[in-house]
């Protein structure tokens, strides 16, 4: 089925209530609101709020962007049919629902006969009163009503005469959207698109203005696939979440599926200069989530536009068409030139170029940063995740690296208490250095040896150099290289830093986990002054 040009699709997103019941994600009321505001910029339609009645983060919430509205997305609650044996107007479930004062809700039923009389225990003919008389009383109640049939798929399979029967009751009291579940993430591909099609063939006959959607789980690796394959049937919305969040294996990515859809499909989302901040919003709301963001992820990762092969690289260099399927900045990336042991001249050009440093491959310092950045990787060294480390590798070669100290040793010393009178700091590091001829000695406590060299460099340089204050680190990683040599195996560390407005990350190598943390701290110091330098020169240069 081809899309018309430039058709609509309403994008619907559950990160704050589908989203968050990912093992391990905690939102707190100020993140929830956070996340919303966000989306809101990014121009999604419908932003899911959560479960009014369900916790009092989601009550405050739908109580607070009624004080603060969002800008253009229509905040939805969300909540499950009536419950057997009562009514709509009596249920007290649905009250909170009603104070949460948005105009759309998202309810969901039954479409599997088995969980209405295995899960609900109830009849096959109450379920649907029960489907009809929600409906019916939210839109008594001025509400308008997107319908979730949860299930939807396997209820289908299985039974379809009264699947359709649950959409029947929904439509018959007043419900706007039909919303296909493949709530347990197993139906594939060619599953959804038949389905979605038999049923569109079924209903609009009777039911010309239906409005359909989707909602999938990625349990079985699909649900982007799924998602767009019933788009491609005819559904207009389209439900999921931001990175993909969620319960079990998670929902479907808007992050793929929105640039999927819009820059491939030719259907419009969201507008293009809202598409390009989506590399940005799926990193801002992995911040807030707590979460590490997926540096592999298509479209917005770190490396999904990264480039390391020395022939790949050349290539990219002529025509980035040649290795990448659409422009990184259309979704708000950047292309990366990505140094390691498989690096060639190519590599070495462009990364040079990416520092502002230009470089000819007739340079005899080009063969020389080659050599001695594979002999290094040999060693156990990674620039591909430490290029400021490889930045200044580079400037050494060439002659430009004026290293604002000279380090001449430290010393650490550690002590063990255990118990409850056990003190906060336990390490004391010791350092010397010089800085314009002058040497210094300083000492400093830490939590650990690492924290107290890094805390031993800074008082030592701070006189010197008061920017240093506004350093701090980031990140730490530790990773053995050669298990098998066990206590005497090399190990690598990876420390970022940041200055409060850019991030950089260092590298060092070593037997002694001190010695290779004392490198990348070192360096990461002396990374942070060039990068203040360097905006110092801006600043001065006239514009």
């Amino acid at each position: 089925m081809t899309p018309d040009p430039s058709p609509r699709l309403w994008i619907y997103d559950t990160t704050l209530r589908d989203g968050a019941q990912r093992e391990g994600m905690a939102l707190s009321l100020e993140d929830k609101l956070r996340i919303a505001r966000q989306l809101d910029q990014l121009g999604i339609p419908f932003i899911e709020g959560g479960w009014p009645g369900a916790n009092p983060k989601d009550v405050q919430l739908f109580w607070q962007l009624q004080e603060q509205p969002l800008t253009q997305a229509e905040l939805v609650a969300f909540c499950a049919t009536r419950r057997p044996g009562k009514t709509a107007a009596t249920d007290p479930m649905l009250q909170p629902i009603l104070s949460a004062g948005t105009r759309w809700v998202t309810i969901f039923g039954k479409s599997w006969d088995l969980h209405v009389t295995a899960g609900l225990k109830t009849s096959l003919d109450e379920n649907l009163a029960m489907i009809h008389d929600t409906i019916a009383y939210l839109r008594g109640q001025d509400r308008r009503v997107i319908y979730d049939a949860e299930h939807w798929f396997d209820g289908y399979k299985r039974n379809p005469a009264y699947a359709l029967q649950t959409l029947e009751a929904a439509i018959g009291a007043g419900a706007e959207w039909l919303v296909f579940c493949d709530t347990n993430g197993g139906t594939l591909p060619h599953e959804v698109s038949q389905i979605v099609q038999e049923v569109r063939q079924t209903m609009t006959a009777s039911h010309a203005a239906l409005k359909l959607g989707i909602h999938t789980h990625n349990d079985s690796d699909t649900a982007v696939a799924n998602a767009i394959g019933a788009v491609m049937e005819g559904v207009q919305m389209v439900q999921g979440t931001i990175n993909g969040y969620g319960e079990r294996c998670g929902n479907a990515n808007l992050c793929s599926l929105i640039p999927n859809l819009q820059l491939k499909l030719g259907y419009s989302c969201i507008r293009d200069d809202q598409l390009a901040k989506l590399s940005e919003s799926s990193r801002l709301i992995s911040e807030i989530a707590n979460l590490a963001p997926d540096e592999h992820a298509p479209f917005v990762g770190l490396s999904a536009f990264a480039h390391k092969g020395g022939i790949h690289v050349s290539a990219v260099e002529q025509n980035p068409q040649t290795y990448e399927h659409l422009q990184p900045e259309r979704v708000g990336n950047l292309r990366r030139i990505v140094i390691s042991d498989q690096s060639g001249l190519s590599n070495i050009l462009a990364k040079a170029r990416s520092f502002g440093i230009d470089l000819d491959k007739q340079d005899p310092a080009c063969r020389q940063i080659l050599q001695h950045l594979k002999h290094l990787e040999n060693q156990g060294y990674q620039f591909e995740a430490a290029e400021a480390s490889f930045e200044l590798l580079m400037r050494e070669a060439l002659g430009q690296r004026r290293s604002p100290f000279e380090f001449k040793g430290f010393q650490v010393h550690y002590s063990l208490v255990s118990g409850p009178e056990a003190p906060l700091s336990n390490a004391l590091a010791t350092v010397k250095l010089a800085v314009d001829g002058k040497d210094i000695l300083e000492s400093a406590e830490g939590n650990g040896p690492v924290s107290a060299l890094d805390a031993a460099l800074r008082k030592a340089l701070t006189n010197f150099y008061p920017e240093i204050e506004t350093f701090h680190l980031t990140d730490y990683k530790v990773r053995i290289l050669d298990g098998r040599a066990g206590t005497s195996a090399k190990t690598r560390v990876l420390v970022e830093s940041s200055n409060g407005h850019q991030r950089w990350t260092t590298v060092g190598v070593s037997a002694n986990i001190l010695e290779a943390s004392y490198h990348a701290v070192v360096e990461g110091l002396e990374y942070g002054l060039l990068l203040q330098n360097q905006a110092k020169i801006a600043l001065a240069s006239p514009s």
